[in-house]
């Protein structure tokens, strides 16, 4: 049976578990984060040392890094997630490794003030910068349905997906006037419905 250490609040943890519904995969779940669970204890240092969540443990393998578990699932179970023909899969690829480094950066701020509503991150002008950046980068994903008409890597569902909607979860979870995206609402709207997909997509939670 796998394991996968993670609290389900944590949107890299639902990545995983998304992922292994999806793929309909057997799995124990551990909870481990903060503020449940501190993972900068020894036992959970020596599976992963940076004291993040998830972490798969599959028999005697461990494994970190959300987007690299998600990965590394649909691959262990020949998944259509994650395409074989090669062209296929550099574009899911592309956007999973896109939706990490440059979708996300720039929500922190604006999470932090308007859902996590933490003292420290309480400057309005930042709060305003964070949130026209995030909105810059949500405008490529709406640039990208328009090319594509069904999912952001093309045709057919994938792991980028997962990804990317659980993004645009938190973003119309975070409480500012949001311009519109008729085809980032469309995509979203969609995907919701996926059996797999209801148990991560609730109240945006810390």
């Amino acid at each position: 049976m796998l394991r996968i250490l993670g609290r389900v609040t944590s949107i890299n943890v639902r990545k995983v578990l998304w992922t292994a519904d999806e793929i309909g995969l057997g799995y124990e779940r551990e909870d481990w984060g903060l503020p449940i669970r501190d993972p900068a204890v020894p036992e959970f240092l020596a599976l992963n040392p940076n004291a993040q969540v998830p972490v798969l443990i599959d028999e005697a393998f461990v494994l970190w890094e959300s987007n690299v578990i998600m990965r590394y699932l649909a691959e262990k179970e020949a998944s259509a997630l994650w395409p074989t023909v090669l062209q296929e899969r550099a574009l899911v690829d592309q956007w999973l490794t896109w939706q990490a480094t440059e979708l996300n950066p720039p929500w922190g701020y604006a999470v932090n003030a308007l859902i996590r509503k933490k003292p420290e991150y309480s400057d309005a002008e930042r709060t305003a910068e964070s949130i026209a950046k995030w909105s810059e980068t949500m405008n490529l994903v709406e640039a990208r349905l328009a090319q594509t008409g069904a999912y952001i890597a093309g045709e057919t569902f994938s792991l980028a997906d997962i990804a990317l909607v659980l993004s645009i979860h938190r973003w119309f979870s975070t409480p500012f006037m949001h311009p519109h995206l008729p085809r980032v609402r469309d995509y979203f709207d969609r995907v919701k419905e996926r059996k797999a997909a209801v148990p991560y997509l609730g109240e945006t939670t810390p």
